[in-house]
């Protein structure tokens, strides 16, 4: 008797996760659409169609990996606290 493979469900709303990142805390939310990762709290994130995923298009690829890089790093810059030098006083 053969066995049966794992039964899909039809994505049909959003579906949300949240994810950590190199300690920072992300939403993953996943659409009939295309998925959208954000960070926590926020509203603009990155957005993949799923339609332009598959298309195969070597320059999208290139271009989202560029630009979730570069919006990462600036992501995380923003969220971790700047070092600023402490001033001297006067005695």
């Amino acid at each position: 008797m053969r066995e049966r493979g794992h039964v899909t469900t039809r994505l049909e709303g959003p579906l949300k996760r949240e994810i950590d990142v190199d300690g920072v805390p992300y939403t993953l939310t996943i659409t009939p659409d295309g998925m959208t990762l954000t960070l926590k709290g926020r509203r603009k994130g990155f957005e993949v169609r799923w339609r332009d995923l598959v298309s195969g298009e070597a320059a999208l690829a290139t271009a989202l990996n560029a630009s979730l890089t570069a919006r990462l790093g600036a992501a995380r810059a923003e969220r971790e606290p700047a070092a600023t030098p402490r001033k001297r006083g006067r005695r």
